[in-house]
């Protein structure tokens, strides 16, 4: 049946929010639907003449079929990409080994494009530029309170250090723990 493979990699990005190992069997075999579609094409497009149209139906069911592969196909791409977008503004620069592991070498240096294009342009606001991945939602206060999920270390800002250890409680600058606690080092607390 024409397209079921197609709609099995669109299926599989329903199925959760991770990215998963890229299907690359699949993705194939679809790319192999489309060529053989367009070779029975190419063979009956000359069959075709003024006493015999019955082709016709046959070569648009197939073109209306290699259509909707290219399109599955290319939303297949698209949602994967659009998640190592997410997870480039939700964890930061470095891609955790869990994803990483599930990308190809073109979605790898997408996502290292990606990151150059992004510092680039945060380079170029103001003078000293502007990390615009802090401050994601609008801050209530400066300060925030903050428990220690894991053990981090010291962290230094402003003149001042703080050991963050396991279980550990603190007041921290916003700017100075947004990132820490997208990586899942620190937790807000609610107050």
């Amino acid at each position: 049946m024409f397209c079921r493979d197609a709609v099995k990699l669109v299926a599989e990005l329903n199925q959760t929010e991770d990215i998963k190992p890229f299907n690359e069997a699949v993705f194939r075999q679809v790319l192999e639907e489309v060529q053989s579609l367009f070779e029975e094409n190419s063979k009956d497009v000359n069959t075709i003449t003024e006493d015999n149209t019955a082709p016709k139906n046959t070569l648009l069911v197939r073109h209306y079929a290699m259509n909707r592969n290219k399109r599955c196909l290319l939303t297949y791409l698209f949602h994967r990409m659009r998640r190592l977008r997410q997870a480039r503004w939700e964890l930061g620069s470095i891609i955790p080994p869990e994803i990483s592991k599930n990308l190809i070498k073109p979605e790898a240096q997408w996502f290292h494009n990606y990151n150059k294009s992004l510092a680039t342009y945060m380079r170029t606001i103001g003078e000293d530029g502007l990390n615009i991945l802090n401050d994601i939602q609008p801050p209530k206060s400066l300060y925030i309170e903050v428990r220690c999920i894991q053990d981090y270390g010291r962290l230094e800002f402003d003149g001042q250090s703080v050991m963050l250890k396991k279980n550990t409680y603190h007041l921290l600058p916003r700017s100075e723990c947004e990132s820490l606690i997208r990586q899942g080092y620190l937790e807000h607390v609610s107050s």
